[in-house]
C-alpha cells in the first residue's frame, strides 16, 4: 500500500513552508548537487510514531488582485481535494479570519476528505486561545493551535492527523498488475500515449495544457499480460499562475510514483528537455523507482544519422544522477515503437525485484577490490568484508567495512558498475548502505 499523502493548503505567509520544514526536517536538505533531485524540493517522505505519509507543500500564492486570489485558492484546493488523504488547512491567528479562508473552506467542506483546521503562529496558548476560538466560524471542525516556528502543538497535530489517514488495507485486495504510472509535464503526450496502447480515446487529449484532470488508471493488454497505466494529470495554465500551478502538479505525480512498480517519464521531442523535466524525473528517483524516459513525438522531428545520438547525451547530462535509465524514442501519433515500451517494461519490472545471492555478490566484490584497491586516508585503508544484498524494490545492498569514513562515494560508485556489469540491473537504482564492523566481528 502506499504511503498516504498529506497537502499543506492555505494563503500566503501563514506559515505552509515552516510547518512543511518542521516535519520533514533534514529530509529537505540537498543530498545531491544536482538540479532536480531535491532543488525546489515541495514534498517529503515523513513518519510519525510507526505512520510513514508523504507531505506536500502547495507553495506560495502571490496575487495580483483580489479576484486573483479567489481564483488561485480554489485551484490549490481542488488539486489537494482530488490527491491528498488529508489536507491541512493553515491560518495565520494574527492576521485573522480572512474572507479567502472561508471560500476555501466551501470547497473543502462539500468534499469527502479529512481536513485538519490548523491555527498557526500561536506563540503562547494562554493568551492566544481567544483568538483561535474565532476560526470555529470556518465550520469545519476544532481549529488546532500550533506555533510552526517554535514546534509548539506539533505532537498533538500529528496524533489527530494520524488517526484521519485512510486504513485501506482492511478493504482493499492486492492488485497484482504491473502499474505503470506515466508522469512528465502538462502537454507533453501522456493521454496520448495511453490513447494509442489501449485503441480508443479512454482518456481525454487537446492541445491544452492540463486537459487531464484527475490522475487515471486505464487496464491495457498486451501479449496476454495486462498492465495498468497511471495518467498522471496535467494542470490548467493560466498566464498569470503558470509557474504556480505547474508546481502544483508535482502534487499528482508524488501520489501517482508512490503506487507505481515502474515510471515511464515522457519527454517532449519538439522541446527538448527542460529543467522541469528533471525536477520531475527526479521524484521517481528519490522514490527508489525504475524509470524508462520515454522522448516522444520523435516524429515531428528532423533527423539524420546523429539526431538521436545528440538528444541522448542531452538528456543523459541533464539527468545524471539516473544513468541507469533506459531511453527509448517513441511517437503516441503514429505508434512508432510503442510496441517495445512493454518489453522495456517487463524487463525493467524484473531487474527491480532482482535478488542476488550473497555468494555471488561477494565474488564480484573480491574480484572489484582485486582490479582497484580500496582508498586510504592518513595511512588507513578501507576494508570491506564483505557484501549482502537486503531488499528489492529497489535492490539495495549493506556494505559492511572498518570504517565508514573511509568509503568515499566514488568507490560506492565503482562496485556499483561492477554489479551492474555482472547483472544488468536496467532501468533500476541500486540503494546501498554501508556499515561498520570491527576486525574481530568480520
Amino acid at each position: 500500500m502506499s504511503k498516504p499523502i498529506v497537502a499543506v493548503v492555505g494563503r500566503p505567509n501563514v506559515g505552509k513552508s515552516t510547518l512543511f520544514n518542521a516535519l520533514a526536517g533534514e529530509k529537505i536538505s540537498i543530498v545531491e548537487d544536482t538540479p532536480g533531485v531535491t532543488r525546489d524540493r515541495i514534498y517529503a517522505d515523513c513518519s510519525w510514531l510507526n505512520y510513514n505519509f508523504t507531505l506536500v507543500d502547495t507553495g506560495g500564492i502571490e496575487p495580483d488582485s483580489g479576484d486573483i486570489i479567489l481564483s488561485q485558492m480554489r485551484e490549490q484546493a481542488q488539486i489537494a481535494i482530488d490527491t491528498a488523504d488529508v489536507i491541512l488547512f493553515i491560518t495565520d491567528v494574527r492576521q485573522g479570519l480572512q474572507d479567502a479562508d472561508g471560500k476555501v473552506c466551501d470547497m473543502l467542506r462539500r468534499s469527502k476528505k479529512p481536513v485538519l483546521l490548523l491555527v498557526n503562529k500561536v506563540d503562547n496558548f494562554n493568551k492566544m486561545m481567544p483568538d483561535v476560538y474565532e476560526f470555529y466560524n470556518l465550520g469545519i471542525g476544532d481549529p488546532i493551535p500550533i506555533s510552526a516556528a517554535s514546534r509548539l502543538g506539533i505532537g498533538d497535530m500529528l496524533e489527530k492527523l494520524v488517526d484521519a489517514f485512510p486504513h485501506k488495507e482492511d478493504t482493499e485486495e492486492e492488485d497484482e498488475r504491473p502499474k505503470v504510472a506515466i508522469i512528465g509535464k502538462p502537454n507533453v503526450g501522456k493521454s496520448s500515449i495511453i490513447n494509442k496502447l489501449c485503441g480508443k480515446d479512454r482518456v481525454i487529449v487537446s492541445n491544452i495544457a492540463g486537459t487531464t484532470r484527475d490522475a487515471i488508471d486505464t487496464p491495457v493488454r498486451f501479449h496476454g499480460q495486462e498492465y495498468v497505466f497511471i495518467d498522471t494529470a496535467g494542470i490548467r495554465r493560466k498566464s498569470k499562475i503558470k509557474e504556480n500551478i505547474e508546481r502544483y502538479s508535482i502534487i499528482r505525480t508524488v501520489a501517482a510514483v508512490e503506487r507505481c512498480d515502474v515510471v515511464v517519464m515522457v519527454i517532449d521531442a519538439t522541446e527538448g528537455i527542460t529543467d522541469q523535466d528533471t525536477k520531475i524525473a527526479g521524484i521517481a528517483h528519490e522514490n527508489g523507482k525504475g524509470v524508462i524516459i520515454a522522448v516522444n513525438k520523435w516524429d515531428a522531428i528532423e533527423k539524420n544519422d546523429k539526431t538521436m545520438k545528440q538528444f541522448t547525451e542531452k538528456v543523459r547530462n541533464l539527468l545524471a544522477y539516473m544513468p541507469y535509465a533506459e531511453i527509448i524514442y517513441i511517437s503516441a501519433v503514429t505508434g512508432q515503437r510503442l510496441d517495445k515500451l512493454f518489453d522495456l517494461i517487463d524487463q525493467v519490472m524484473q531487474f527491480h525485484s532482482m535478488r542476488v545471492q550473497t555468494g555471488v555478490l561477494n565474488e564480484i566484490l573480491t574480484e572489484a577490490v582485486a582490479l582497484q584497491q580500496p582508498p586510504t586516508d592518513k595511512g588507513k585503508r578501507l576494508k570491506i568484508y564483505y557484501i549482502t544484498q537486503v531488499a528489492v524494490k529497489p535492490p539495495t545492498f549493506v556494505i559492511f567495512v572498518n570504517d565508514k569514513q573511509l568509503m568515499h562515494f566514488s568507490y560506492t560508485r565503482y562496485l556499483e558498475n561492477r554489479i551492474r556489469q555482472a547483472f544488468g540491473f536496467t532501468g533500476t537504482p541500486l540503494r546501498f548502505i554501508i556499515r561498520e564492523r570491527s576486525e574481530k566481528d568480520a
